[in-house]
């Protein structure tokens, strides 16, 4: 089939297609759509960028056209394992939707839940919602199952990642058991499998390539980190360094830049922001709903060019023109790379996709080169100027220096000139650097690391469950200020915290009592 006027979609949908740009469908939209319209279960086995969504969405918006939703009673269900990606499936309904009247709700955590709840009440066509919020919802009788015609099981494998495997088990028993269920996975694992078997009905099983592989179009490399020591302070700042110079050979048009840890996440962007990149956010899951989607469509704008990130966006955004793909720490799980350089090389276009390694991740490298089923080319840098040795070997921090990285390595001076252009510094960086102010706050960094160096990766850093989403958003943050300097003037709830997490720190002043002056209480007078 090579256009969507042989899949069987009405005029209106066509139509909503036609105006959204769209001319030919995927493989998989060609293969999935015409058998969810005749009703029938689906194994979608399909990698990120392949077009996975709109081969659910479109057909349903077809389905739901008759037919009205009662109140609380919605008629499909859509899960998903991140907010996210719900989000990104709730705009999906907006665009192909527009000629139709339907009603969709969006069910996640770090959102207003009594707004949430007032779409359900007017009756909803279509639920998406995470596993989390969707449970708590329910227990809390503001929601009834029992007319859903149509599920939709998205990522099943990152499902299983995150813990929600019981979640969604306990929602499809709540289901009645006439209906369409639709299950897709980048990946097929032997858990799945079993999840395939209970939950669905003789199937079509579709799968448009290789499970577990990156396309084609994705050139991926390697750059091991090489004369840090053991220090995991010094690794740390290696990695930082040689990640600016990637950025400054490379001139990425937009990157995302993947971090195991939120921890790291902050460290990694506000080093490129001291260093000049004044173009980088980040998100992870710790931010409030509403600055985590307001970061996305400054990125998608292209008013970011530069996001560093948890594993929380590496099936959350939709940027068809990602030209790079930046592995600041090498995944633990080998599916979460293929995930997150899934991001770039989508629908034909080229890509790169660049990780950063030391030798402790030796046995993940192994794990990845053999779900992949080939090596990953190793990157010298011997092109673009890599980190100076020899600046390393005097003692001279790159990282805290606040001069011109091409000037510290004698590289080109390629990107020089060009402000906030593909993610070039701005000319702030020229400008001279106080050599204390600059140095304080990657001393700040640099103990944030030796902190975290016994600290395990966060598998899934950002997959908790979305009941408890609001509770966590809400948290406000107690690390260092924002703006990346210790601060003059922390307030005294500030120190003693810190004390209470450092408990080997301990004051000059230990043996001095505060907050009583000369004022000495009776009754301490009459004591020997």
């Amino acid at each position: 089939m090579s256009s969507f006027n042989d899949l069987g979609l009405s005029d209106e949908l066509l139509n909503a297609i036609s105006d959204a740009g769209y001319t030919e469908p995927t493989p998989i939209q060609a293969q999935a759509i015409p058998y969810v319209l005749m009703g029938r279960d689906i194994l979608g086995c399909a990698q990120t960028g392949t077009g996975k969504t709109a081969s659910f969405t479109l057909p349903m918006i077809d389905i739901l056209a008759s037919g009205k939703a009662k109140a609380r009673m919605p008629r499909s269900l859509i899960l998903e394992p991140t907010r996210e990606l719900a989000a990104q499936v709730a705009e999906n309904f907006e665009i192909y939707g527009k000629y139709h009247k339907l009603n969709h709700a969006l069910l996640i955590g770090g959102e207003n839940m009594s707004e949430q709840l007032k779409v359900l009440e007017k009756g909803a066509d279509v639920l998406i919602a995470t596993p989390g919020r969707l449970m708590d919802v329910f227990d809390r009788g503001h929601l009834l199952l029992r007319d859903v015609k149509i599920l939709v099981i998205d990522e099943s494998d990152r499902m299983l990642d995150m813990g929600f495997i019981p979640d969604v088990e306990k929602i499809v028993s709540l289901l009645p058991p006439m209906k369409t269920t639709l299950l897709f996975s980048a990946t097929m694992p032997p858990e799945i499998k079993r999840l395939a078997d209970k939950f669905l009905m003789n199937p079509k099983e579709i799968t448009v390539s290789k499970p577990a592989t990156a396309a084609e179009t994705i050139k991926q490399s390697l750059v091991m980190v090489t004369g840090a020591g053991r220090d995991q302070a010094s690794v740390a700042k290696r990695k930082r360094e040689i990640l600016r110079k990637l950025i400054e050979r490379e001139q990425p048009k937009n990157a995302i830049i993947f971090c195991n840890r939120k921890r790291d996440v902050d460290v990694v962007y506000r080093s490129l922001q001291r260093h000049g990149y004044d173009m980088a956010a980040r998100l992870h899951g710790d931010m409030v709903q509403s600055v985590r989607m307001e970061t996305l469509a400054k990125f998608k704008a292209g008013e970011v060019n530069l996001l560093v990130c948890s594993d929380v966006a590496a099936r959350g955004l939709d940027i068809p023109a990602m030209s790079h793909v930046f592995n600041f720490d090498v995944p633990t799980h080998s599916d979460d790379y293929v995930h997150r350089i899934g991001r770039t090389g989508r629908a034909g276009r080229d890509g790169v996709a660049i990780s950063i390694a030391v030798p402790a991740d030796g046995k993940y490298i192994d794990g990845i080169e053999k779900l992949m089923t080939k090596p990953i080319p190793r990157d010298e840098m011997s092109s673009g100027g890599g980190p100076s040795d020899a600046a390393a070997k005097d003692g001279k921090d790159a990282d805290t220096d606040g001069g011109s990285d091409e000037s510290r390595s004698g590289g080109s001076s390629r990107g020089r000139g060009r402000g906030r252009g593909r993610g070039g510094r701005s000319e702030k960086t020229e400008a001279p650097v106080d050599a204390a102010a600059e140095t304080a706050p990657d001393q700040d960094a640099d103990a944030e690391d030796a902190k975290a160096q016994d600290a395990q990766p966060d598998s899934s850093p950002d997959d908790q469950p979305d009941n408890q989403g609001d509770k966590q958003d809400a948290k406000p943050s107690r690390g260092r200020s924002r703006g990346g300097s210790r601060g003059k003037d922390r307030s005294r709830d500030r120190d003693d915290t810190d004390k209470q997490e450092k408990p080997g720190r301990q004051d000059k002043k230990d043996d001095v009592v505060f907050g009583q002056s000369d004022q000495v209480p009776a009754f301490l007078k009459n004591f020997p």
